[in-house]
């Protein structure tokens, strides 16, 4: 078996490559290399990569959403208007990965799809300082959210074919998270030390262009050192293409609960700017804590994960439900502890659970799958989030109460997932 490669190209090997019509290659040659001995490196240096460029996504993206739930209450947007704005990005962007996630299996061409999501998304942050009201806010909160749903079913495919070269499904997706998630650390403290200084949304969305053109710009160069991520995986032969099973179905039920009663950071934020709990200048520094331990954790998450499967995302579960008592009940140090739990939820949301998924289904269907999963993953975000807005401008205790239920109600079915996949492993 052999991969082909275009990250070894050399302008030796290209002057004396020839054509099919007996003139030189204008473009780099392809090169064949033995899967025993190369195909490994290859692998980890491609999800290296791609955990840099995501690294300057979250860096941008991640640094915005630290402060639009303030941004939003200074344009006199209410609590029901940031969960219904926010929730309406992530019902948005997940339904969109459904048919991004359908074109990518159809048409096998995850980079063009990919590169799309890329440029929306990062063209929507910097734009945001251009916005005077809170619709035209909300238009381009929105726009982020579709961009990173275009990009995200076709990116996550290519890193499941590296996976098995590389440690498994949950070692990749956790790297990737790791370095995903404190881009997504240090956005937010540079959006703290430019409100700290100049006290200007404004600015500090603008600020935000540099790390989303250097994204772009990794984006199109891992394109082209690897344009067939695919070939890292041995194709099998497997009897499942025609559907998916009843496993992921109930598994992917399971996560919805979670997301419901996950409640996204701007209105977080936004309960922190209104309560006064946590002082102005420190909620993006929360953020950034949160993003720390979302980031420091996924590596540790992603091993675990392959050494004891769903007990460790059953375990989490339990665990980030505190977190929802701690951010709307309590002072700044609950507030700071809530938002640290909070961020290692958020690693579960974003390595372990696409991790789950990639070994349920066949190599054929897993853009679509992923694209089902998130789909309804946005679509009881969307409704958690509304929800959870809504009880805030009535009861913030019954906020509290809606996101803890919500969330432990998916862990008997988890513990039942859990069951079925030993069953099937002892099979």
């Amino acid at each position: 078996m052999i991969v082909l490669r275009r990250d070894l190209w050399s302008p030796a090997l290209a002057r004396g490559a020839a054509t099919s019509r007996g003139k030189y290659a204008p473009w780099p040659v392809i090169r064949t290399l033995p899967v025993r001995g190369e195909l490994p490196h290859v692998a980890l240096r491609f999800v290296l990569l791609v955990g840099i460029l995501s690294f300057f996504a979250d860096f941008t993206y991640e640094g915005s959403r630290s402060i639009i739930g303030p941004y939003l209450a200074s344009l006199a947007a209410s609590a029901t208007i940031v969960g219904v704005v926010t929730g309406s990005g992530e019902l948005l962007g997940y339904c969109r990965r459904l048919l991004s996630g359908r074109l990518a299996d159809w048409s096998g061409r995850y980079w063009p799809i990919t590169i799309l999501g890329y440029v929306v998304q990062m063209v929507s942050v910097p734009a945001l300082a251009l916005t005077e009201t809170w619709p035209q806010a909300a238009t381009l909160i929105v726009l982020e959210r579709v961009g990173k749903a275009i990009r995200n079913p076709p990116r996550d495919v290519m890193l499941s074919h590296a996976a098995k070269q590389v440690g498994g499904y949950g070692w990749v997706f956790g790297m990737h998270e790791a370095l995903d998630q404190f881009g997504a650390m240090f956005g937010p403290l540079v959006v703290a030390a430019i409100l700290a200084t100049r006290r200007d949304y404004h600015e500090a969305f603008a600020v935000l262009l540099l790390p989303a053109l250097i994204n772009l710009s990794l984006v199109l160069l891992a394109r082209w050192l690897y344009p067939r991520p695919q070939e890292m995986e041995a194709r099998a032969h497997d009897l499942r293409t025609e559907g998916l099973p009843r496993i992921y179905w109930v598994y992917m039920a399971g996560a919805a609960l979670v997301a419901a009663g996950f409640a996204d950071y701007p209105l977080i934020a936004y309960h922190f700017s209104r309560s006064h709990s946590v002082p102005g200048r420190w909620i993006p520094i929360l953020y950034a804590v949160a993003m720390a331990v979302s980031g420091s954790g996924s590596l540790a998450l992603g091993r675990l994960f392959n050494q004891f499967g769903f007990v460790v995302p059953t375990a989490l579960t339990i665990v980030s439900a505190a977190f929802a008592p701690l951010v709307f009940l309590g002072g700044f140090w609950a507030a700071l502890a809530g938002a640290a739990i909070w961020g290692l939820g958020m690693g579960v949301h974003e390595s372990i659970i696409p991790a789950a998924v990639a070994p349920m289904v066949s190599p054929q269907r897993r853009a679509s799958a992923f694209g089902f999963f998130t789909a309804r993953h946005g679509v009881s975000w969307f409704l958690g989030g509304a929800s959870i807005g809504i009880l805030c401008d009535r009861s913030v205790l019954a906020a509290v109460a809606f996101c803890v239920l919500a969330q432990l109600a998916a862990v008997p079915i988890f513990v039942w997932v859990d069951r079925q996949r030993a069953g099937d492993d002892g099979d």
